[in-house]
């Protein structure tokens, strides 16, 4: 397994990334893994190398690379900290849906243009935040994206939200897999039905399906994460992966 450090040009400067690479000849096919609100860590980077291990070169971005340096949030305490809340907040508001598609535009690019990646296009996989980049990703990529996953997203379908991936349903290309999480107040049967409505509707292939899990559950340093859903979201994506990745 290989994990090499790798700087990846977008609009708005350069963003630091880890590209995480199966042992062997390869190529593989390229996935670009968004992390939840508490960015890119160490168990990102395991998550990734979990993902590699199936047979993937896994592109892990730090999506808040605008504010240059910043401090790493610590999952246990983020949403209990007042003031860890805010600062959280002042670096999502960065994250408007056309930086988001100008952003993964260039991961997807650069994953592309690797010798280790094969294929003319990419799967996404987010957490938590990272899961609503992951559809506005394929809304915005087109056929550059050939398989979408959403991992305890939040506001995927919000009916009075210009900005929620459902709008742009009719743009995406990919099948799109998406892991809810029970009595999530980010994302619950309503919007649940407002996505599936609009990717029907755009003859878009697709899974919505809740976890008997709360929100962050696949993501082991968080206080909500369970062991038997994460290893049943392991499984979904990887069958999912496997049908549409090549």
């Amino acid at each position: 397994m290989a994990r090499p450090n790798v700087q990846v040009p977008t609009p708005d400067g350069r963003c630091e990334a880890s590209l995480h690479v199966p042992g062997g000849s390869g190529p593989w096919p390229g996935v670009v893994m968004f992390p939840d609100a508490g960015g890119v860590r160490e168990t990102f980077r395991r998550m990734a190398d979990r993902l590699a291990d199936s047979g993937y070169a896994v592109l892990l971005p730090d999506v808040y690379y605008r504010a240059g340096d910043w401090t790493p949030f610590d999952a246990a305490t983020l949403f209990t900290d007042e003031g860890e809340r805010a600062r959280l907040a002042t670096l999502t508001r960065e994250l408007t849906n056309d930086r988001v598609v100008a952003d993964s535009d260039a991961y997807a690019d650069a994953l592309l243009a690797r010798p280790e990646v094969a294929g003319t296009a990419v799967g996404t996989i987010g957490y938590c935040l990272g899961g609503r980049m992951s559809l506005i990703a394929a809304g915005g990529l087109g056929t550059k994206v050939a398989a979408a996953v959403s991992v305890h997203g939040g506001r995927l379908g919000v009916a009075d939200d210009p900005s929620s991936p459902h709008r742009a349903a009719d743009r995406i290309t990919a099948a799109v897999y998406v892991a809810a999480a029970k009595d999530d107040g980010s994302f619950g049967p309503e919007q649940a039905e407002a996505l599936e409505a609009a990717l029907t509707g755009a003859g878009v292939e697709h899974t919505v399906e809740f976890y008997d899990a709360r929100h962050g559950f696949a993501v082991p340093d968080n206080p909500t994460h369970d062991a038997d859903a994460e290893a049943r979201h392991w499984q979904a994506i990887e069958a999912f992966y496997a049908a549409r990745l090549r």
